[in-house]
């Protein structure tokens, strides 16, 4: 157990008034092991881990007393309700505040729309200062300390935050964890001789560690940026996993972590509610290994976890870990034994899936590999996705997919063809993004509207498969609103944006198609929002819908259950939710161009005696021996 000694104990006493210091000790009595055990196994070797826990639960203490009255209000109702972020009325919305709004000040006169769509959860993409030029869309950062002077500045950010929370809508912004940009202070004197500073980074003398590194070592951008290591002349050899202008940190070097943590404390206390966590499992490198996933890399966050816990109890950290299922959930503490790590992690896999089964029109995959995860431990919950600023990796593994009866290779090969429109009958716009020569890997950039037959019905003024692209969009969404966790809509989607057209115009954007499905809100769409006849008010009207029935259903809130169940159908996809305060929920979904029938035994298998329709897209009648889908629709049925 650790514990502060009768200096440091007054050090809170005198910092805190006598009811916050009570609290903030006991907060510390409960998170000490949390705080000291990654701590040591981290850095034990390496310096006075009980001396430096000490120094940062002052740090805590620093930015716990710096608070302000109002956040520490909200505190105080979060560690009341720890489950506030794991509630069915939790709906996000990720957005650029520039491209949304043209500044932080602008997108305050915008929050009628986001809670006309029924939005409590906003996240703004990358708004701390960046490098000039190419910034890897933001993450390259140069100042942690400042917002994008093109988008405001840090006391904006605290007026909006304040304007959110006022509105109920929690705020969510980026903190890139594993990089920063070459302009930021620490990487300028660390080239300027600076023996400090160039500790804080990951720099050779020569090519020998680079060289070992690289046998094992994956490369993220094989196009822009091959390899993982810049020469800089001066310096030496910098680790660069994403791209040259991106120095990786050290985090062997303990002044890194106590760095990182004032920074999420600084952020906490301008009013952000969750911190997303970009690239973590990139946060330590070990030789003979692809230098992710590493148990480094999750005590690192558990510490974080706890110390930003410490000081501001009301935040929530979002890890952004795009990996595969069996170390995701780590990421939300489920090792051996729960670690409280993570709070919340992005469910790529079900988004993957949904877009495999749209383009082959068959569960069978979407079935096996989502039916063999582990689940999310009860304190945390997934943030579910249907797009997002970046490219769509194909995340099948060959054994998911041989289960399912196809070829892994083949398969991410034909979902990249499908969704690029090079596949014979395809309906989608995308393009392929970084297609891997060596390894036959390519992604996919698009919106959501170009990807499921939109943007292709509109241009061939086809009414027909408008309606079915339409319905495509509509029953993905419902399966990201209900299968179990923070759904989030990505901007435009609510209003059937497609692919920006002149994205390639701006030279700095020209090389990287992702700008393809980052367009700037049409306003003038918006407005047609209230047109049912219109496709930006079929959009609009079909999402607010998925939210509104959402909230009303307690089935699917965070910390529940979800059930595959199989209906025999290759078309169709069928979960139960439980949740332990709710009655059953059953989702039905038709992936396929015609009607499909399910047998009614189905609502029994899912434990409904008295179903009863709570929201859908298709007619379900009581009784039935069978219920029937129209093409795709879905049916979210709940009963006792």
């Amino acid at each position: 157990m650790l514990r502060l000694d009768h200096e440091a104990e007054s050090a809170v006493r005198q910092r805190l008034g006598a009811g916050e210091a009570d609290a903030f000790l006991a907060r510390l009595e409960q998170l000490s092991f949390d705080i000291a055990e990654p701590l040591e196994q981290v850095y034990g070797g390496v310096i006075d881990t009980t001396r430096f826990a000490t120094e940062l639960i002052l740090d805590a203490l620093n930015a716990a007393a710096e608070r302000p009255a109002l956040l520490r209000l909200l505190d105080r109702r979060r560690e009341i309700d720890p489950a506030w972020f794991q509630r069915s009325r939790m709906i996000g919305y990720v957005c650029y505040a520039d491209r949304f709004a043209g500044s932080l000040r602008g997108l305050r006169q915008h929050l009628d729309y986001l809670a006309e769509l029924g939005v409590t959860y906003l996240h703004l993409m990358p708004l701390l200062r960046p490098r000039d030029g190419d910034s890897d869309g933001g993450y390259a950062v140069a100042d942690y300390g400042a917002v994008d002077p093109r988008v405001g500045s840090m006391a904006d950010l605290e007026v909006l935050a304040a304007e959110l929370h006022g509105h109920g809508i929690a705020l969510c912004i980026d903190l890139v964890l594993n990089h920063t940009a070459r302009e930021h202070e620490w990487a300028r004197k660390a080239q300027a001789g600076d023996p400090a500073c160039r500790e804080m980074y990951l720099i050779y003398p020569d090519r020998t560690a680079p060289d070992a590194y690289e046998a094992t070592l994956p490369e993220v951008f094989p196009d822009t940026a091959p390899g993982s290591f810049t020469e800089v002349p001066g310096l030496g050899w910098v680790w660069t996993t994403f791209h040259d202008y991106q120095w990786d940190l050290n985090y062997a070097n303990p002044v890194v972590f106590r760095q990182m943590l004032a920074t999420m404390l600084t952020l906490a206390n301008r009013g952000v509610d969750v911190l997303r966590l970009d690239a973590v499992p990139f946060l330590w490198k070990r030789p003979g290994t692809d230098c992710q996933n590493q148990p480094e890399a999750h005590l690192l966050l558990q510490a974080f976890r706890a110390l930003t816990r410490l000081a501001a109890p009301g935040l929530v950290l979002k890890a952004e870990a795009i990996v595969g299922p069996e170390m995701l959930v780590q990421y939300l503490g489920a090792h051996d034994r729960y670690q409280p790590e993570c709070d919340l992690a992005y469910d790529n896999q079900l988004m993957v899936m949904l877009w495999s089964t749209l383009a082959s029109r068959d569960v069978r995959l979407a079935e096996h590999a989502l039916s063999r995860r582990r689940a999310a431990p009860a304190p945390t919950a997934w943030v579910s996705y249907l797009r997002c600023h970046d490219d769509i990796g194909w995340a099948v593994s060959d054994a998911d997919a041989a289960a399912a009866g196809l070829g892994g290779f083949e398969h991410r090969r034909f979902l990249s063809e499908f969704f690029a429109g090079r596949f014979p009958g395809s309906f989608a716009r995308g393009a392929l993004f970084q297609e891997n020569p060596l390894t036959g890997d390519v992604r996919v950039s698009g919106m959501a509207a170009s990807l499921c037959g939109i943007e292709s019905a509109v241009a061939a003024g086809d009414e027909a498969e408008l309606t079915l692209g339409l319905r495509r969009l509509e029953s993905m969404y419902a399966v990201v609103f209900s299968f179990g966790g923070i759904p989030l809509i990505y901007m435009g989607d609510e209003l059937a944006l497609p692919n920006d057209p002149g994205w390639a115009e701006d030279p700095a954007q020209a090389h990287d198609n992702r700008w393809m499905h980052r367009p700037r809100m049409d306003w003038d769409r918006a407005a047609r929002r209230g047109d049912p006849s219109s496709v930006e008010g079929r959009a609009f009207r079909a999402l607010q819908g998925l939210a509104r029935a959402r909230q009303q259903l307690l089935a699917l809130r965070s910390g529940g259950t979800t059930e595959i169940l199989p209906t025999g159908n290759r078309s169709v996809l069928a979960y139960r939710r439980v949740h332990p305060r709710s009655a059953p929920f059953l989702s039905l979904t038709n992936f396929s161009d015609f009607s499909q029938l399910v047998g009614a035994q189905i609502v029994a298998r899912a434990g409904l005696t008295r179903p009863r329709l709570a929201h859908g897209s298709t007619a379900v009648g009581p009784g039935a021996s069978r219920i029937e889908l129209e093409p795709w629709s879905f049916a979210w049925l709940t009963g006792a």
